[in-house]
């Protein structure tokens, strides 16, 4: 259970992951609007996407102050319980399998806080890098960040490191591939819907005179 697993039995686990699902998810819709405004002629405001950034600025800061928080309380004590911490920003024992995993993610999400908060993310071309660091930097944190360290150390004390295979990695192209399909073929669909151009008033009406010829054709027949 969670007791053998101090890295996660924390009560800090909750609300950072909360932060930063309210982080990658609006940033993720920025970027999702960004591409339709672009590829179509659907309307879409200046203020909705600098509404999304107002949400992402302040899970952004809540998600890092919520980073310094538990570091804090990993190291302050420096007891046994802080080993899988270690593991992970600075090794432990020689491994360093996750080092820059973690520090990459560190480094994407500061820079991006720090371009939410300045004036320059109103440019929509910097929010677009805002968000696309934002994303990278907490799919990292909560994968290679979050899920592998928790195992390291085992409960015998031993250090068995992790790296993605070449098939995991595909794998998870591919999921990432396939929701990006659905996506766009939900929005082929919804775009039209949403402009007024598929509707029911709008189809056209069938020939009354090609209707009688193919009647007549079936009752001859």
């Amino acid at each position: 259970g969670l007791g053998g697993r101090p890295f996660w039995n924390s009560a800090i686990v909750g609300p950072r992951f909360i932060a930063s699902a309210f982080t990658a998810g609006p940033a993720l819709i920025i970027l999702a609007l960004r591409v339709i405004r672009r590829v179509s002629d659907y309307h879409i405001a200046d203020r909705a996407l600098l509404t999304l950034r107002s949400i992402v600025q302040v899970s952004m800061i809540i998600n890092v102050f919520l980073l310094c928080n538990e570091v804090f309380k990993e190291f302050y004590t420096d007891s046994l319980h802080v080993a899988s911490s270690k593991y992970l920003y600075f090794g432990l024992r020689g491994f360093h399998g996750l080092n820059l995993w973690i520090w990459i993610a560190i480094a994407c999400n500061l820079l991006s806080l720090k371009l939410l908060l300045l004036p320059v993310s109103r440019s929509l071309r910097w929010l677009d890098f805002a968000c696309v660091l934002a994303i990278v930097g907490i799919w990292i944190e909560k994968g290679m960040g979050l899920v592998i360290p928790g195992f390291v150390p085992t409960p015998l004390g031993e250090i068995v490191e992790y790296a993605p295979t070449l098939n995991e990695t595909l794998i998870c192209f591919g999921i990432w591939a396939f929701g990006l399909l659905s996506y766009t073929v939900f929005l082929r669909m919804a775009v039209p819907i949403l402009q007024g151009r598929l509707a029911k008033a709008n189809e056209p009406l069938p020939d009354l005179q090609d209707s009688e010829a193919r009647l007549r054709e079936f009752v001859q027949t």
